[in-house]
Parts: C-alpha cells; sequence; structure tokens
C-alpha cells in the first residue's frame, strides 16, 4: 500500500526516528502504525524519543573553510565522553561541510549529508550512541581572508571553542593569533559601533550606581562615568583589547602593524549560555536504573 507523508510524520512524532527510518518501518507493516513502532523498537530505532528531554550541554564546535567562506558549527551531546567517540566526531565534520554550502540552522538541518538528511543523521546517532544530541546553532563568515583556530581541540577542526576571523591584507599567521586572542578573551563585539545598546545602557547604569555611592557632585559623577565607560569599552570589544601577544598594543594598533583590516569574527564556546541540570549521585544511579 502507499504510505502517505502525514503517516510518516505521525510515526516521525510518536517515535523519534528519521524520516527515511519511519517510511521503511510502514513499508514493512504495511502502513499498520502501531507495528511499525513495534519494528522500530526493535531496530533500536526508536529510542531517540527516550532521549529528547535530555540536556545535551556537552559536545564540540567544529570550524570549516572554503574559499573566503567560513563555518562554525555547535554539536551537542548529553555527556564529554560522547565528544570523544569517533563516531560523533565523523557526524560532526560532516555536519560542518553540509554547514558551507547552506545559509542557515533549519536549511542545514534539511541538508544533504551522505544520503540522509542532517536531522535525520543526528536522531540515527541518537538510537545508536544513546544520548540526545542536537545541532545547536551554526554561524557564517565570509572575508578576503578567513582563519580559522580551535581550542582544547579533540580532533582535526574541532573542539571545545571554535573561532573565524575575517579580514583583508595581513597573512594567516596574524589573522591565526587574532583567532588565539578572541577564543581567550571572548570579546562582545568587534567595536564599539557593533555592540548591543542594551549592553552598554546597563554597564552605564550600573557605573552611574556606583558612582553615586561616593558621594562626589554629579558634574563630577558625570566625568568619572565618560572614564569608566571608555574603559568599558576597551575591554570588551575586540579592537579595543589589549593583544594578548602583545598586550603593550590594542587589537586594532596590531592588525594596522600587520597591515590588516579585522572586518569580522565568530566565535562559539560548547554549551554556552545553556542551563545544566546537576542532579545528585542517588539521582544519577536511580533515573538510570529506570532505563
Amino acid at each position: 500500500m502507499a504510505i502517505t507523508a502525514s503517516q510518516v510524520k505521525e510515526l516521525r512524532e510518536m517515535t523519534g526516528a528519521g524520516m527515511m527510518d519511519a517510511k521503511k518501518a510502514l513499508t514493512e507493516t504495511n502502513g499498520d502504525t502501531d507495528a511499525a513502532v513495534d519494528w522500530l523498537r526493535t531496530k533500536g530505532l526508536a529510542k531517540a524519543a527516550k532521549k529528547a528531554g535530555r540536556t545535551a550541554a556537552e559536545g564540540l564546535v567544529a570550524v570549516a573553510v572554503e574559499g573566503n567562506t567560513g563555518v562554525a558549527v555547535e554539536v551537542n551531546s548529553e555527556t564529554d565522553f560522547v565528544g570523544k567517540n569517533a563516531d560523533f566526531q565523523k557526524m560532526v565534520a560532516g555536519i560542518s561541510a553540509a554547514a558551507l554550502k547552506v545559509d542557515g540552522l533549519e536549511a542545514l538541518m534539511a541538508a544533504d549529508m551522505g544520503g540522509k538528511t542532517v536531522q535525520d543523521e543526528i536522531t540515527s546517532k541518537i538510537a545508536t550512541i544513546g544520548e540526545n544530541m542536537s545541532v545547536r546553532r551554526m554561524s557564517k563568515l565570509t572575508g578576503d581572508t578567513v582563519v580559522s583556530y580551535v581550542h582544547n581541540a579533540a580532533a582535526d577542526g574541532m573542539g571545545k571553542i571554535g573561532v573565524l576571523v575575517a579580514m583583508t591584507g595581513g597573512d594567516e599567521a596574524f589573522g591565526r593569533m587574532v583567532a588565539m586572542h578572541i577564543a581567550a578573551a571572548n570579546p562582545a563585539s568587534l567595536s564599539e559601533a557593533d555592540l548591543d545598546p542594551s549592553v552598554v545602557e546597563k554597564e552605564r547604569l550600573v557605573q552611574i550606581e556606583i558612582a553615586r555611592e561616593s558621594g562626589k557632585p554629579e558634574a563630577v559623577i558625570e566625568k568619572m562615568i565618560v572614564g569608566r565607560m571608555k574603559k568599558f569599552m576597551a575591554e570588551v570589544t575586540l579592537l579595543g583589547q589589549a593583544f594578548v601577544v602583545n598586550p603593550d598594543l590594542t587589537v586594532a594598533a596590531a592588525a594596522k602593524e600587520a597591515g590588516a583590516e579585522i572586518t569580522g569574527y565568530v566565535r562559539l564556546e560548547v554549551g554556552e549560555g545553556i542551563e545544566k541540570v546537576v542532579e545528585d549521585f542517588a539521582a544519577e544511579v536511580a533515573k538510570t536504573a529506570k532505563g
């Protein structure tokens, strides 16, 4: 019998199985959804649904550069151990290669990866490795020159922190030093012009309150705020920061000496901003025992 798209969709939602696996299960069971669920379970392909609620805050960031385009992708798992798994690393490398050909996360999840979509590959790996996984985010960067760097590399092109730097002029060696600086210093933006206005305003209000605690007149406080905000901008913007390779220079000054102009950057760190659930040992054992 003909298998409809709605049947496949329903089975995927019930089991968390990949599209092709769900379609095959329905084909094998003549469209019987209940039997298809059992078929998937016997093949170990319905496990993914059980794992979906678990926090995935570990994993890897992979970077890839092709011509004047670079991409960074964060692929999460539940434990750091999986990040060292060769099959997981191979999948992450494949996802980063696929990301070079698309423009956003939604398109990436639908992109082809050796006959499967990225989404289906993730679902398949959840079933075989036994942990929840997700492609959390991707960032793309273009420029005359794009240089990549990975901090704490677990394998070629992937690790805990991935950085891309776009620039005109200069050379790859300088670009790599800037990328290493970004990994260490974690700037909030390229320059003052790119800094989120809400971040600036929040810091300004904090500094006003701190200055008022001194009891000084408002006119003096205003001058204090100007100086403190200037210092804040230097600390959080890439071009204003002291260059880690030579702290006597700002990154902007170092770039000028190198004959380069930094036009953009990307920095992704595994698990950044994810709230991790901490369980006591007894709770963890109990959950594991329940399967």
